[in-house]
């Protein structure tokens, strides 16, 4: 009401110039108001219409940053990478998403943004046997170990955990219409499925949290029937155990009490008004087997869906206990979402976000051995989730073990978010990460769903091109050979030479020198270290912080 007001102001104003500039013949004063009125119909427009969400928020003042984006490209530089938090996407990378959300063609001219000579380039080797790329549906992966009677094929890219709450109505239900069109999956976030979740019928993988919010007593403890009731809808496709996320490992969930409306209290289970503290750990289980047994009692419960958990990993022996715990039950996920520190859309505290956890590639490939190591790889999917934005991620996660990818930042970008850093303080500019009505108007529902679409189209295609001309006819084909990083001005080695790759079951038979202490310290009754240490406390190879 705020906006329609001024802008009927400016309105009224100019036009009061212009007939006294006529009245009075002073012509300068009637130019102003003609200019005036012109403010004031673009001012109308911008109420009006859906593409831009800042200027729906803040008509006619909106276009200066539009204007001064254009005026040079360091001050567009500016705005994209001052306003990041955590380790920022550059703005070859955020350009490229906009683009492909708007249905662009998302390729700048005037080659290559990066420094190619730099230690840490990555980069895939295309070959002269170079295919067209497939004129096919795009891949799915097939998320269902043995103990699953309800599997589900999942996409290459899919949104990852953002919940409602956090995020607007209007952006959750853009989220998930986008994700309708394109048959891709949509993860819930710890803030349980609202009616925005459930409007267009896209894919939900519902993310159970420390909260259990959607699923919780009074008291906060996990209510198995109100879950199950959840869970049981046709829209879930999987479930997501919450054990910890790369923007704060280690820390719960919190969600401002002045984002806590009724909406998201009758969604969560929550008090309206009151701070949402999740507990840093889960109250129902407190070892490796009782995580195990969760993932169980989650499956039976939802009848068969797949079940998984995402975390950041930290201590390798607590991951490794995991896995022994899955060995002595007989039982493992359906999947593992590993989350890269470098993840996060501005929902954690900047120490935490640049210093504690493990980086997204030291940990795929992590997880990606033990559960070779085990020999269970081929009952556990794993997904990839931390900055991924192109096509060129999806590729080179999948060399580094991932089978499928989840994007939350770019997901954000694709529906209007600027990285106003103003996702706590329920004042977003764009009406992205608000419970403002009057803020979140600014995105437009039907225009961003198809930006999403896009975008996730764009990629994967893009994915699937970089793929083709690598020679390969399918993602199973890659590999760590086939991903190269330069390690010095003179030197590039891929990843298989530049990493140790375990073979099946190896830890259970001959575990390398460079695993032996985590694995013989992992215990299925505890996550904290047992006593059956292998190598000699005074060896120099122990003199390392893996916890």
């Amino acid at each position: 009401m705020k906006r329609v007001v001024v802008v009927g102001a400016v309105l009224v104003v100019g036009a009061a110039a212009v007939a006294l500039g006529v009245v009075a013949d002073a012509w300068f004063l009637a130019v102003i108001g003609v200019a005036v009125v012109l403010a004031g119909l673009i001012g109308v427009h911008d109420l009006v219409q859906a593409q831009h969400s800042i200027t729906r928020n803040y008509p006619i003042a909106g276009h200066l940053r539009f204007l001064l984006e254009r005026i040079r490209p360091e001050i567009r530089q500016y705005f994209v990478e001052s306003n990041t938090e955590g380790a920022p996407f550059d703005r070859e990378t955020r350009d490229l998403v906009y683009d492909r959300a708007k249905g662009n063609h998302g390729d700048e001219p005037f080659g290559t943004q990066r420094d190619v000579d730099a230690v840490g380039y990555e980069f895939v080797a295309h070959s002269m046997r170079a295919r067209p790329k497939p004129d096919t549906p795009q891949p799915r992966v097939r998320l269902g170990g043995s103990r699953c009677t309800q599997p589900y094929d999942i996409a290459l890219l899919n949104v990852s955990a953002m919940s409602f709450g956090s995020l607007s109505g209007n952006a959750i239900e853009a989220l998930n219409w986008g994700a309708a069109l394109g048959g891709f999956a949509h993860d819930t976030g710890e803030g349980s499925i609202s009616t925005y979740h459930t409007r267009h019928g896209g894919d939900l993988i519902m993310e159970v949290a420390s909260g259990y919010f959607g699923c919780r007593t009074p008291e906060g403890r996990f209510d198995p029937e109100a879950f199950a009731a959840r869970a049981g809808l046709d829209q879930v496709k999987a479930i997501n155990i919450k054990i910890s996320q790369g923007a704060k490992p280690g820390l719960g969930g919190l969600l401002p009490g002045t984002k806590v409306n009724d909406e998201v209290s009758a969604a969560r289970g929550v008090p309206v008004g009151v701070t949402v503290v999740s507990p840093p750990v889960h109250p129902e289980f407190s070892t490796p087997l009782g995580l195990i047994d969760f993932v169980d009692q989650l499956r039976d419960l939802s009848g068969g869906k797949p079940v998984g958990f995402k975390l950041c990993v930290g201590s390798r022996r607590e991951f490794l206990a995991i896995c022994k715990a899955m060995l002595e039950r007989g039982s493992a996920p359906d999947f593992i979402i590993v989350d890269g520190s470098e993840g996060g859309t501005g929902a954690g505290p900047v120490e935490f976000e640049d210093h504690v956890g493990m980086p997204l590639t030291e940990a795929l490939m992590f997880a990606h051995n033990a559960l070779v190591g085990v020999g269970l790889r081929h009952e556990v999917r794993i997904g990839a989730s931390g900055k991924v934005a192109t096509g060129i991620d999806i590729v080179k996660r999948i060399c580094q073990g991932a089978d499928f990818t989840l994007a939350a930042r770019a997901m954000m970008f694709a529906v209007g978010c600027i990285q106003a850093q103003t996702c706590h303080t329920n004042t977003c500019p764009v009406g992205v990460a608000t419970q403002d009505p009057q803020r979140a108007r600014a995105l437009v529902v039907t225009d961003k769903k198809d930006r999403v679409f896009q975008y996730q189209e764009k990629t994967v295609n893009s994915a699937r091109q970089i793929v083709a001309s690598m020679g390969l006819d399918d993602f199973d084909q890659l590999n760590p050979r086939k991903l190269f990083r330069r390690v010095d001005p003179q030197v590039t080695k891929t990843y298989h030479q530049l990493y140790d790759w375990l073979e099946p079951e190896q830890l259970l038979t001959a575990p390398p020198e460079a695993w032996d202490r985590d694995w013989h310290e992992a215990v299925t009754d505890s996550f904290e270290p047992g006593s059956n240490v292998g190598p000699a406390e005074d060896d120099p190879a122990m003199d390392r912080a893996d916890d």
